[in-house]
């Protein structure tokens, strides 16, 4: 979605997050047992059938000893609080990466990029000498 305002347009982007190999995403309702879901649990899984069909990859459920998951639970570390997304967290660890990436741009000469202040979501600015804004946010969502 986006938006149009007097000197600046503001853009809102979902942006959908895959749980990383070995693991699920499981959406836990509300105390009434709706959704949207307050938490959102990272679930190991079972893949001894694709490591059997395809080899290389042990199953993280039964082999979790396995050096090859080192950086999975690193990544899992960073992004969660215990066994559940930590949107948070999500956004602490987006952030830099926009900030750097945008350095990698050609706009970066011309446009000026601010982070804004948001706990749950990625949210910056770009500012250029024409004084026309544009604002972004990321919010985080899974399917």
């Amino acid at each position: 979605a986006w938006s149009v305002h007097e000197n600046s347009i503001t853009y809102h982007v979902l942006m959908f997050l895959r749980p990383p190999l070995g693991h699920s995403f499981s959406l836990e309702l509300d105390t009434t047992g709706q959704l949207p879901a307050r938490h959102i649990r990272v679930v190991p899984e079972c893949i001894c059938l694709r490591e059997q069909l395809l080899g290389g990859i042990s199953c993280f459920l039964h082999h979790p000893e396995d050096k090859q998951w080192n950086q999975s639970l690193h990544f899992l570390h960073t992004l969660c609080t215990g066994s559940y997304l930590d949107m948070e967290k999500i956004a602490s660890w987006v952030q830099p990466l926009v900030a750097s990436a945008w350095l990698l741009l050609p706009q970066s000469c011309h446009c000026q990029l601010t982070m804004l202040p948001s706990s749950k979501s990625c949210k910056f600015q770009l500012s250029s000498s024409s004084k026309m804004n544009i604002v972004t946010e990321l919010t985080f969502a899974v399917e």
